[in-house]
């Protein structure tokens, strides 16, 4: 049974950010429940595979204040994200919007989502001003070349991401 006060939250979160958060703490205002759906989208080549993107999320959310607790659940899926978020129960889709170039993307992707699925509304939140320019992939790409990531990430997040690459340089040099 879908439930109006359920909303999923999609993404790649490879690694989850500030601006995740941000749209997280912020859906919980339109939502009861929140669900994280961690995708696996192999296409676009992730730096962690799932169960650690899946445990970096869960860490986030397990950190953020009383208020979010018991709110916000993280599950991985592999499907149509229309037949997730039935499968949760929800009937929203939140989606946070940096600027206008994403906007063209995710408007085509609810009028799809739509068609699939009439009774499942998408809600964009546009991210905020602090947030606006923050993306995982160029937070990876800083870090791969020694910039500081500290302001994009926590440092749970940023432990994580520095280790990974230094794994990464220690193959490369292995392998060279």
């Amino acid at each position: 049974m879908a439930d109006n006060h359920t909303g999923v939250y999609p993404g790649t979160f490879d690694p989850i950010t500030t601006g995740h958060i941000d749209i997280i703490t912020r859906a919980l205002k339109v939502v009861q429940r929140l669900v994280v759906g961690v995708a696996v989208n192999a296409g676009k080549g992730p730096m962690f595979n799932l169960d650690e993107r899946v445990q970096m999320v869960q860490e986030e959310v397990n950190s953020l204040g009383p208020a979010y607790r018991g709110r916000v659940e993280v599950q991985p899926f592999d499907t149509l994200l229309m037949h997730f978020t039935r499968g949760v129960g929800a009937t929203l889709i939140i989606r946070g919007l940096r600027a206008v170039s994403d906007f063209e993307y995710e408007f085509q992707m609810a009028g799809m989502n739509a068609r699939l699925d009439p009774g499942v509304e998408t809600v964009f939140l546009m991210a905020s001003e602090r947030q606006q320019f923050i993306s995982s992939r160029l937070v990876k790409e800083i870090c791969r070349l020694g910039g500081d990531i500290s302001g994009f990430v926590s440092p749970n997040v940023q432990r994580h991401l520095l280790r990974r690459v230094e794994a990464e340089k220690a193959a490369e040099t292995a392998a060279g």
